[in-house]
């Protein structure tokens, strides 16, 4: 029974997958214009050899790993600087009093907007692009810690004053442990806009390297099955990286699902 429910299952998630490629092929075949959108065998073809050179920009591999340098360098800076500002606002009310203010400024403001400031600030290159991306990942991450810590049991700091905890004790031992779910799905939301700022930056003056720039170079040759092939590889990433923080949540925070 259970082998039966995994199939069912397997083909419940692949189901609409497959149904979007026949609706593609049919298009495609329909069209019949590979500048507006090229077959899917066209686009298999670049997916099956990702070490082969395109248009001189280097491969899907090559590029993806430099766009994947890139992420996580912003998202790691992003991470290590939210994680503990979010922890210390949501738990200390004057920090909190002290940030609020300005975060809920800066919060709303598009990454794509901070371009021009980064550009003169950092100059064209690398330091650019990772600024757009730290700033993408920064703000989710922040206030999903901020939510996490603020949404912390109170009966749980209760019982630790009760047992005669301190205040740091609480937020080391109590606080950040029943936090940490809600940090984790930050951290997820954080990354797949650390993904989405990373193509932008890419697509910048001075940008010659990453999937971002192989997309916007492509398309300037009309080379739209290479277009469609990043954007799948840069899917598949943000898929594995959703992934792997899942299989933590499920793996390390699943007494958070038996408490519901």
């Amino acid at each position: 029974m259970r082998l039966k429910d995994s199939v069912v299952s397997i083909l419940i998630k692949l189901a609409m997958p497959l149904t979007l490629l026949v609706i593609w092929e049919l298009l495609a075949i329909y069209i019949n214009n590979p500048v507006i959108l090229p077959r899917v065998e066209d686009v298999l073809k670049i997916l099956l050899h990702p070490t082969v050179d395109l248009l001189g920009t280097g491969s899907l591999v090559s590029n993806a790993l430099i766009s994947i340098k890139r992420v996580l360098s912003g998202f790691i800076i992003a991470s290590l600087l939210a994680v503990p500002l979010g922890i210390l606002m949501g738990y200390f009310t004057v920090i909190n009093a002290l940030f609020d203010t300005v975060i809920e400024l800066f919060r709303p403001i598009p990454p794509l907007a901070w371009v021009p400031l980064s550009l003169a600030w950092f100059g064209i290159g690398e330091v650019s692009m990772v600024f757009i991306i730290f700033i993408g990942a920064f703000f989710p991450i922040l206030i999903n810690t901020i939510s996490g810590v603020k949404g912390v049991p109170k009966p749980l700091i209760e019982a630790a004053l009760t047992l005669g905890a301190k205040k740091r004790d609480i937020l080391i031992k109590v606080v950040i442990p029943a936090s940490s779910p809600s940090i984790l799905t930050g951290l997820r939301v954080g990354i797949g806009i650390a993904w989405m700022c990373v193509v932008a930056a890419e697509m910048l003056p001075g940008s010659n390297s990453g999937l971002g720039y192989l997309i916007t170079y492509a398309y300037s040759l009309s080379r739209m099955d290479i277009v469609i092939a990043a954007m799948i590889v840069i899917g598949l990433i943000g898929l594995i990286l959703d992934r792997g923080l899942r299989y933590i949540e499920k793996k390390y925070f699943f007494w958070r699902t038996a408490m519901k």
